[in-house]
């Protein structure tokens, strides 16, 4: 009798994290490697957050906190959801949890029963599915190919509800893909919910200040206030405060959801790190001039890399809206022939090459439901993404065919 429990084998290890550690092991080995796979900005958190938590040290802010988030926090979040998206929420409507993907956890584990289906546009984050598996859902997948954008259009969600569905998982702007709903949109995914009153709807809004081009950011319940009872809006400091380590995540929504959610919180980890939720009040409460600031060197980031990458032959690489990644197709790299006559048949196989041949690390598509692309994380530095294609391109040059 093993003593791994079955239910792991319906889960895998996360690829992103894979590829970072990877490239990491490669580095250590003196391999001189542009790991290019954590979605991590790499901008410092600012200093009034880091003297806000070294603040709370100094005062003794070291104990125990409510099992889901401090007054002072939910407070925060209350007046962040008003001030930025108009929605009202009361401290008991909402949760903070060990990072968003805590939230998200939380969530399933709370509300999906044995064979309830949870609806997942593809590309996605690779966490989704893995978590609806955990807690017992069925995934179900529907496809957002690059020509739609990488975008849920209304027909194919209707196509996909059913009797047996309970949630609608949406991101946007999206990891991998950086696509990013306007208002419009949004709207015509809204209309079709509406008319499926037993339909939830999960909104990863974790790169919301991540928008570029003047694009709007519009969550659901904004969108679309008949929502709002069964809409769990889900974000974070960790993107757009540059507090990935932190670890801080927060979610409004319906009061007996938030309670539920605290149940599961209260027997797992119980409540995020007391520093950390000072330094996020401070966040969130703080002067917010410097996103703008890092946003538009985010765009500056992504312009570079979409130019460089459509100059690899082979590539195809599309302009998102939003989020510090691009989704390019390799598809034109299929069927060639590496320098030592291998050939590439998976979108794998291309991110193998590149990370053997040339050193740089990218995360296959299929991690994230949609191939032969590959996902291309730009929150590093100008110097390293110029020469990460540089070298991207000078791989593609070296297939045969």
């Amino acid at each position: 009798m093993s003593i791994i429990a079955s239910r792991l084998s319906r889960i895998k290890p996360s690829p992103t994290i894979a590829v970072t550690q990877k490239a990491r092991e490669l580095a250590a080995a003196g391999r001189d490697v542009i790991g290019l796979g954590a979605g991590e900005p790499d901008f410092d958190t600012p200093d009034n957050i880091k003297d806000a938590a070294i603040k709370a040290i100094q005062a003794g802010d070291t104990k125990y906190t409510a099992v889901d988030g401090t007054p002072a926090l939910k407070k925060a979040i209350c007046a962040k959801f008003e001030r930025e998206n108009g929605l009202k929420y009361a401290p008991d409507q909402i949760t903070v949890g060990v990072g968003g993907k805590q939230v998200l956890y939380n969530a399933l584990m709370a509300t999906l029963n044995p064979g309830d289906e949870v609806i997942i546009p593809a590309p996605y984050w690779v966490s989704y599915p893995d978590m609806v598996e955990l807690a017992e859902g069925t995934p179900v997948f529907v496809s957002c190919p690059a020509e739609q954008g990488f975008k849920l259009q209304p027909a194919d969600l209707e196509k996909a509800i059913t009797p047996k569905t309970k949630w609608l998982i949406l991101n946007s702007p999206s990891n991998p893909s950086g696509a990013a709903y306007t208002r419009d949109e949004m709207k015509a995914l809204t209309d079709v919910l509406v008319k499926h009153p037993h339909v939830w709807v999960m909104t990863d809004d974790m790169y919301e200040h991540l928008l570029y081009d003047g694009i709007e950011f519009v969550t659901p319940a904004q969108v679309e206030p008949a929502l709002y009872d069964r809409t769990l809006t889900v974000n974070g400091v960790s993107k757009s405060y540059a507090m990935t380590g932190w670890r801080i995540g927060y979610a409004g929504g319906p009061k007996a959801l938030i309670k539920a959610m605290g149940v599961i919180q209260s027997q797992s980890t119980s409540n995020p790190t007391s520093i950390a939720q000072a330094a996020a009040v401070e966040a969130l409460n703080g002067p917010q001039d410097f996103i703008k600031e890092r946003a538009a060197v985010f765009s500056q980031r992504r312009d570079l890399v979409v130019s460089m990458l459509n100059q690899a032959t082979g590539i195809s690489c599309p302009k998102p809206e939003g989020a510090f990644y691009v989704y390019p197709s390799c598809a034109g790299t299929i069927g060639k022939k590496t320098p030592d006559g291998k050939v590439i048949e998976t979108d794998e196989d291309f991110v193998t090459y590149l990370l053997e041949s040339e050193g740089v690390a990218v995360v296959q598509g299929s991690a994230f439901g949609l191939a032969p692309h590959f996902r291309i994380s730009y929150a590093t530095s100008t110097e390293a993404l110029e020469e990460a294609c540089k070298r991207i391109q000078r791989a593609c040059g070296n297939l045969k065919d």
